[in-house]
Order: C-alpha cells, then sequence, then structure tokens
C-alpha cells in the first residue's frame, strides 16, 4: 500500500534559486508550455517532454551546463544533437542512436575549468583529514601525470587501469588519463588477484597503477605482493606505477614496475593542454560484478558520460559552486565516477578511504560531514540501516547545519531509514534515494529538488529517462503493480559498447533481448501515486511461491527492523519431496551478537513479515548464519546462495568480498 507520509519538503527560497528552476524558465523561453512555478507539477511536465523532445532536451542541458567544446563552422558545438531518436538499440552505426554528432570535447577539460587557491578535494581515512588539493594544485598535479603517462607511450584509446585506494592520486590519474583520450578503468585494493584479472586481463591496460597498501577498520593491508603476482599475469601491461600510500611497501622487483613520484619527476613543469575528441570516444570501462560469469566490461563514452552527470548534479541534486560532495565509495563502484563528474560544477569532493563504520570510531564520516561543512553525504541503504542498528544518532552527536541531502543507493532505501534519516540526522535534510547503475553510469530514477519526498519512496524519474514499469508481457503496469523496469527511449549514457563483443551479441542479451527495443534494466519495481517509485529488488533475484511474485526488498524491510537482526538475506527453493516441487522462501539471519535463533525470535520474524507484507512473504524456513555473501561492491548475492544450496557451482567466486561465507549455505540438514 502507498504511505502517504511527508517527510521533507522543498524550502521555497532554495527552490526559487535552483539550477532546475533556472533550467525551466530557459526551457520556458524557448517556447515550450510548462505549469507555472517550480514545483513538482512543473517537473512532472518538463519530465513528460524531455521525453517527448530529446534532442531539445539534452541540447538544452548541454547549454545550461556550458559544455565546453570545439566551436565548429555553424558556429555551434555540434551538427546534429540526435540520429535515430526512435531506435532504442545499441548504439552502433547502423541500428542505434548517435548523440552530437561532430562534437569534440575533452572529459578532463570539463571538469577543471576552476583554477586558483579554493579547495577542490579534501580526503579522510579513519584517523581524520588525511590530505587537501587546491584547484590550482590539482590542475598541476594532473598535467604533471598526464606528461609522464605521454612519456611512457600513452596515446588515445590505450587503456590506463588503477588497482587503488580512493585517494587524491587516483582522481588525479583518471584525469591525467582522460586528457589524453586515454581510457581509464580501476577496481578497488580489496580484489584479489584473480578478481583483477578477470577484468583487467580482457581489457589489456598497458599502463597498471596500484598502491603498496591500504588501511581498513584500524588495519594495513599490504599488496605489493599481490601487484607482483598480478603483473606476472598481465602481459598487456608496459609500466607499473606505485602510489605510497602507507609509505613502506618494497617496489616490485619487476623491472616494469616504478615509484609514482619518479613519474612525471624528469619533465619539469608541463602545461595542462587538451585534445580534443568525438562525444562518443570512450572514457571509462566498467565492470559487472561477474557473479554469473565473467564480468562484463562496460564502455562508456566522454560525452554521454559528461552531459549525463552534469544532467544529474546540476538539476536533480542541485549542486552548485564550492559546494561540498561526499560519496561512499571505493574504485570498484561507479558512484566513484559518478562523484568524481561533480568537479564540472565547481564542487568540492570529499574523499573517503576505509572502513565506513571502524570500531575505533563508528561516526567518522558523521564527524567528517561535521568538519568539513558537507552539503550532500552519499552512502549505500546498507550503511544507513547499520548505522541505525548500531544507535548512531548523528544530529544529536554532530553540528550538520550545512548537510541538505543524503543520498542512498546500492539496494532499496527500507522506510525505516527514512525515519531514521527524520528522526536521527535532520528533519531538514533531503532523503534521496537513487537508482541505477554500472550499466549506464548513472540513474534511472532519483530525486529532485522540487518534489516532496514520501516515505520509502524514490521521488521520481531522471529528465530524458523514458522510465516505465512493464509486466511480463511487455504491457505498462498500472500504478502499484509491480513489474520489470524499462527505458523505452535512447539516452546519452548508454554502453557504446561492450568490450570484446565484436557483434553486439552480448550487448543485446544483456539489455534488450526480454522486450525487443526496450532496455531492460533487470530491477523489480512499482510505480506510486505520486510519481515515484518503489524498488523491490532485483528482478532474477525475485521469489514466486504458491505463483505470486514477491520481491526481496520486502521482506528485508520488515525482517532488518527487528533490533535482533543485522542483516538477512532470502532465496527461493523448489520444495524439497513436494508434488508439483513448489517454490519455498527461505530466510536466513545474522543476529547481533550472543542471540541465537529461537523457536519464539523466528515467530517473531514471521509475525513481523505477515503484518507488513502478506502470508505469501513468510517464509518457510529460517536459518541462523554468521556471515552472508556481498559482492565487492557490498551488494547481497543471493544468486550465489541459490546456486550452492542447489549444489551448482558459484562460476566467480572471485567477485565475492568474503566467499568464505558460502560455506554455511551448503548441506544445511534445515533445507532437507
Amino acid at each position: 500500500m502507498p504511505d502517504d507520509t511527508v517527510l521533507w519538503r522543498p524550502d521555497p527560497a532554495r527552490t526559487r534559486s535552483s539550477h532546475l528552476a533556472h533550467f525551466i524558465t530557459d526551457v520556458r523561453v524557448t517556447g515550450v508550455s510548462l505549469p507555472p512555478g517550480n514545483d513538482a507539477a512543473a517537473f512532472r511536465a518538463l519530465h513528460a517532454w524531455s521525453i517527448a523532445h530529446p534532442a531539445d532536451f539534452w541540447s538544452a542541458v548541454w547549454r545550461h551546463a556550458d559544455v565546453i567544446a570545439d566551436t565548429l563552422p555553424n558556429g555551434t558545438t555540434w551538427e546534429t544533437p540526435l540520429l535515430g531518436a526512435d531506435r532504442m538499440a545499441p548504439p552502433d552505426p547502423v541500428l542505434g542512436p548517435k548523440w552530437f554528432v561532430g562534437a569534440r570535447l575533452n572529459f578532463a577539460e570539463n571538469l577543471l575549468r576552476r583554477d586558483g587557491d579554493e579547495l577542490a578535494i579534501v580526503a579522510w581515512d579513519e584517523r581524520g583529514r588525511a590530505s587537501e588539493r587546491s584547484w590550482s594544485a590539482l590542475r598541476e598535479e594532473v598535467a604533471r601525470t598526464a606528461a609522464g603517462l605521454r612519456a611512457l607511450g600513452v596515446v588515445a584509446g590505450d587503456r590506463v587501469a588503477g588497482w587503488l585506494p580512493n585517494i587524491p592520486e587516483t582522481v588525479i590519474a583518471m584525469l591525467a588519463t582522460a586528457s589524453l583520450g586515454a581510457v581509464w578503468t580501476s577496481c578497488s585494493p580489496d580484489f584479489g588477484v584473480d578478481g583483477i584479472v578477470d577484468r583487467f586481463g580482457q581489457t589489456e591496460p598497458v599502463v597498471l597503477l596500484f598502491c603498496d597498501g591500504y588501511r581498513y577498520d584500524g588495519r594495513a593491508h599490504d599488496c605489493t605482493a599481490r601487484a607482483a603476482e598480478l603483473l606476472t599475469r598481465l602481459p598487456s601491461v608496459r609500466q607499473a606505477v606505485m602510489i605510497e600510500y602507507l609509505g613502506a611497501g618494497d617496489l616490485p622487483t619487476d623491472r616494469r614496475a616504478m615509484r609514482w613520484a619518479d613519474l612525471a619527476r624528469p619533465l619539469g613543469q608541463p602545461r595542462l593542454t587538451w585534445e580534443r575528441f568525438p562525444f562518443d570516444h570512450p572514457l571509462y570501462i566498467l565492470y559487472s560484478s561477474g557473479t554469473t560469469g565473467l564480468p562484463k566490461c562496460m564502455v562508456h563514452s566522454a560525452g554521454g558520460t559528461l552531459l549525463q552527470h552534469l544532467k544529474e548534479h546540476r538539476l536533480h541534486v542541485d549542486l552548485r559552486r564550492a559546494e561540498r560532495l561526499f560519496y561512499f565509495t571505493t574504485c570498484g563502484w561507479m558512484m566513484w565516477n559518478w562523484q568524481v563528474t561533480a568537479l564540472a560544477t565547481g564542487a568540492t569532493l570529499v574523499l573517503y578511504d576505509g572502513a565506513p563504520l571502524p570500531l575505533a570510531e563508528p561516526g567518522v564520516l558523521w564527524r567528517m560531514a561535521a568538519e568539513e561543512r558537507i552539503e550532500v553525504f552519499g552512502t549505500s541503504a546498507k550503511y544507513l540501516s547499520l548505522a541505525e542498528k548500531r544507535g548512531l544518532q548523528p544530529g544529536r552527536e554532530y553540528r550538520l547545519d550545512t548537510l541538505r541531502a543524503i543520498l542512498s543507493t546500492g539496494s532499496p532505501l527500507a522506510s525505516e531509514s527514512f525515519d531514521w534519516i527524520r528522526n536521527d540526522v535532520s528533519s531538514a535534510v533531503q532523503a534521496a534515494s537513487i537508482s541505477g547503475g554500472t550499466d549506464i553510469v548513472s540513474c534511472f530514477v532519483l530525486g529532485n529538488p522540487l518534489s516532496p519526498v514520501y516515505r520509502g519512496e524514490i521521488q521520481g524519474p531522471g529528465l530524458g529517462m523514458a522510465v516505465e514499469v512493464f509486466n511480463d508481457s511487455g504491457v505498462p503496469c498500472p500504478v502499484d503493480e509491480p513489474g520489470e523496469l524499462v527505458c523505452t527511449r535512447p539516452f546519452p549514457s548508454m554502453p557504446i559498447r561492450f568490450w570484446n563483443d565484436t557483434d553486439g551479441a552480448r550487448y543485446r542479451t544483456a539489455y534488450f533481448d526480454t522486450f525487443p527495443g526496450v532496455w531492460r534494466h533487470g530491477d523489480w519495481v512499482a510505480r506510486t501515486t505520486h510519481g515515484g517509485f518503489v524498488i523491490s529488488g532485483r528482478s532474477d533475484a525475485t521469489l514466486n511461491p504458491g505463483g505470486v511474485r514477491i520481491g526481496t526488498a520486502e521482506i528485508y524491510r520488515q525482517v532488518e527492523a527487528l533490533p535482533d537482526v543485522v542483516e538477512s538475506v532470502v532465496v527461493a527453493q523448489r520444495v524439497p519431496r513436494a508434488p508439483g516441487r513448489d517454490e519455498r522462501i527461505v530466510l536466513f539471519v545474522q543476529l547481533r551478537d550472543g542471540v541465537i535463533l529461537t523457536n519464539e525470535l523466528a515467530e517473531r520474524i514471521r509475525r513481523k513479515i505477515r503484518a507488513g507484507t502478506s502470508p505469501h512473504h513468510v517464509p518457510g524456513v529460517i536459518v541462523q548464519v554468521t556471515d552472508i555473501p556481498r559482492t565487492r561492491n557490498g551488494k547481497l548475492s543471493e544468486l550465489a546462495i541459490r546456486d550452492v544450496m542447489a549444489g551448482r557451482p558459484v562460476k566467480n567466486v572471485g567477485a565475492l568480498a568474503n566467499p568464505e561465507s558460502l560455506e554455511q549455505f551448503r548441506n544445511r540438514p534445515e533445507l532437507e
């Protein structure tokens, strides 16, 4: 049932001065008829126009964001904004859309448009502020690093890989790579050698940047031994560059290895220069989680990534020059790429490397938010849930008067987490749940500064994103009826291709096989009466007991509201030896230290689920475990558990952050 509780309403003064209000004014000047004012009705009308007239909309975003690009003889920065607008297909020259034909730009140039002594980056770790970079210092370091990469022979189209923590040097290396027209690809230092080779081995980087180690939850982890092994398995690497993050690592004996400090040392003070490339020139290669085989390697364009992120940062987040944006992420998650583009708005990035809830100081991220005067705080739904479980009350413990928005993604944000933000952080903070993915390096649905926030809901669709909810027959679902999240019109940040997918077969299979001519994203979602969305989990992990399709998040919201439950995961199991082999729900729970799953607690869990959802949602079996498998991006690995329970091998154990946890799900007598 819909929840009509309004947890946040836009501040009229902020709304009037927002980027989105100015954008709406600009659109009205061109003759587009939109409702008066700057409210939810105006946003809905703007979204409808953006879908009906994609070329006009994305051209308006380009002009509003003042994208830096070559001026053509016709006096504009492109020949045509969109070819093939009616074909939702992989963006190849024959079948798919072509965006901003004739445009030439440089991604890094658009991010480094500011200069001077104001801060561009502030970096924290678990102990506090670690370093900072002014805009002028950032530009100088990017220039030196780009010169160093150029001296190593890096040219446009080459891949440069970072196996790195979330530190300023990682941002600098990416910007230097992009300035040359080379392609950046990265993963975090907690990846094992097999997981890295599964990714970089496919994309064949010519330069590898790595660190001597990293810290997590108070412990130092050395990376140099893994780096030495990695170099033996990546023959494409011509040069490996070690960043001395811990300051105590020995350089691998491999002749290709050098230190970060030596990369540009002999080159003096090079100038920052740009070469501009076509709109669809490759910028990033990002990877799927890889739990069902080798990771898919998604190639994203410089222009599409830049324009989509500018739209989201400016129009949806209302991020302004000199405001401070933080997102808890690793360099193996697309939110790292998303966060870094905020430099293009003139915002200051606040980076954090370490555990989100370290034992020594579980509230360190909120102390950071207070001391750095952060305006926009981004994290995962799981972090917010665990912060509540830990009893954190940031609004009472820290001065958070500058904080105006909390962004959450990675999994559906439970209604109770909306309540916690309002009650224990601030009632003035916008809780903006957002959802998209690595596939589009951006969002399908997210917040906006003009619409209210309803408890448990994502505020609405992204501008320019033709989001629909389809049933299994490809027909739009009524309001409040769940179905597949799809997109029916093209958008600029679609991957330009998959790496090593010469005929586009993997691309088409990934998104277009279920509904021809329609992008199927793989989320199970319902549209609400307010125009928002509620996501119930991945559609390939939905449950189907008695023929009723159920999203896993509906159960998680109920179970994890119980104080004794730290975390849970549900999977479907064919009922052993049952006529017709119907499906039952199996719930695994990780409980607080010292708590045992008794019959009384199990019944309390069942009552909570039945009261909060329906009898169909009640698990047939509840089992206690001590750990739950997750991908390295922090997402539950329901499919891996399902495979183990069925006696099938997990195709890519290396994609999991804690693969040892799978043994708890094998040969359980409760499941026989």
